[in-house]
């Protein structure tokens, strides 16, 4: 083992045995290795195509890449202590394999600094395929809980009070439209992640004859960098896979809240199974919901990601600096969490228990028919202000009398307007509420029938 560094030439002390601490990032890069022997196999074999240096040179580069990868895949790969990241590990084992003078070569046209933005980019490209995977699998469980609930009434809520009759299955779609663009933001994203910036060296290109469009092609780039400064420094792509990663946790967090508060005794329209819930330690008969309360916990720092990110980018100059080390944790992060979110929540809510009967009679509780009398007002000629008052008055009544509308007299209902009584009767029941919003986008039962239908056809195409 050497303590002796790549850089070190320039150097006539050894590093101070905090910095090499506080400067390493082999302890999280590692996950890097598939990627950056992946360029460097790209990489070297454009060497040895340009002449850049011996086709045997290029062939024995290779191999050893691959013997040094089938290492760290089996457990085998130790580290030394002057390894500060994942691509100096390689590069060092590499030497012990086939001899430092052939290995050194590997690096050739290259810095580190375009090397590790090209592993990341690779990154986070697989990272997304993988995501989209597993957000249309959600999708699918949330189709499939909308089919089932085609006919169950349902109360809708603003603000948390009870607002007006639906399908459930319009509230589970709800959460599969979020998806959809979560999807198609994802799919977006990728377009500017796959662009490669190998080639650029440490920020002003290469003197060697290197052919990149060749590179870019091997590892599946849809284009290539145009500025060699701005290519090692850019990590925008950084910043829209974490934007991206935030806002899908956060449409499920609203997901987590609302299960927690359905599930809750108070109103208990909803039950999870016991395999998405814990106990307590002090008391016997709880029944937590700590599978959706960590996915709301967890979105907070998924969304920390992000403005530390942002944070560390907002005042470095041009090229290169140290600082963009600190990527890769929120990076690696994010991902483990959101595709371990995203698997649970598709089970989660695939499992998850319906009152259908308590769901049904809740929505035709809290006066959830008003607009629904109103609008049969309005349909009578009585401008929709004066119908809204009207209503309003209707809702006191009942609300002073403990009476619901259905409950009311018709001399009281005439009291309070004349076409009271037949717009009661016509606009009063939760059914007909839900299944009269027959526009696009409804609750209506031919509606989401449709809505249903289109996204079958959609899934096909995934």
């Amino acid at each position: 083992m050497t303590n002796k560094k790549a850089w070190s030439g320039r150097f006539t002390e050894p590093t101070h045995p905090l910095v090499e601490e506080f400067n390493a990032s082999l302890e999280f890069d590692y996950r890097l290795y598939k990627h950056d022997i992946m360029g460097s196999i790209a990489h070297v074999k454009m060497l040895g195509r340009q002449k850049i240096i011996l086709k045997k040179e290029a062939d024995a580069i290779v191999k050893g890449l691959k013997k040094v990868e089938a290492e760290i895949e089996s457990g085998k790969f130790t580290l030394d202590i002057a390894d500060e990241d994942i691509h100096m590990a390689i590069e060092r084992r590499l030497g012990e394999k086939i001899g430092k003078s052939v290995a050194g070569k590997l690096h050739t046209a290259r810095s580190r600094n375009d090397q590790v933005a090209t592993d990341l980019r690779l990154f986070v490209r697989d990272a997304i395929d993988e995501i989209v995977i597993l957000i249309r699998n959600l999708q699918k469980a949330f189709h499939m809980k909308a089919q089932k609930h085609v006919n169950t009434l349902a109360p809708s809520y603003t603000h948390l009070q009870p607002a007006q009759p639906i399908r459930l299955a319009h509230w589970f779609l709800a959460y599969y439209e979020m998806l959809e663009r979560d999807a198609n933001r994802f799919l977006d994203a990728r377009k500017r992640v796959n662009v490669m910036p190998l080639g650029s060296a440490a920020l002003a290109g290469t003197n060697f004859p290197i052919d990149r469009e060749w590179v870019a092609k091997q590892l599946k780039f849809d284009a290539i960098s145009e500025n060699s400064i701005d290519a090692v420094s850019d990590r925008d792509f950084v910043v829209e896979f974490l934007f991206t990663v935030s806002l899908t946790v956060t449409h499920l967090s609203r997901l987590a809240e609302e299960l927690i508060i359905f599930t809750s005794a108070e109103f208990a329209v909803m039950e999870l199974p016991d395999a998405f819930c814990t106990g307590s330690s002090i008391m016997p008969q709880k029944k937590n919901p700590d599978v959706p309360e960590l996915i709301r916990g967890k979105t907070g720092r998924l969304n920390g990601h992000l403005v530390a990110v942002l944070t560390t980018l907002k005042g470095l100059p041009l090229a290169y600096n140290k600082d963009l080390q600190e990527d890769k944790e929120p990076v690696f992060d994010a991902w483990d969490q959101i595709s371990l979110i995203l698997e649970i929540t598709a089970d989660m809510v695939t499992a998850l228990a319906v009152d259908k009967e308590k769901l049904e009679k809740r929505a035709g509780e809290g006066f959830m028919t008003a607009v629904d009398i109103a609008d049969r007002l309005v349909l009578e000629g009585v401008p929709f202000r004066k119908a809204h008052e009207i209503v309003g008055k209707l809702v006191r009544l009942c609300t002073d009398n403990g009476l619901d509308f259905m409950g009311v007299s018709t001399d009281s209902l005439q009291k309070i307007s004349s076409l009271l009584p037949s717009a009661v009767k016509k606009g009063g029941d939760a059914t007909k509420s839900a299944d009269g919003k027959d526009v696009v986008g409804g609750p209506a039962k031919k509606r989401i029938e449709a809505r249903l239908k289109k996204i079958e056809r959609e899934m096909k195409k995934w």
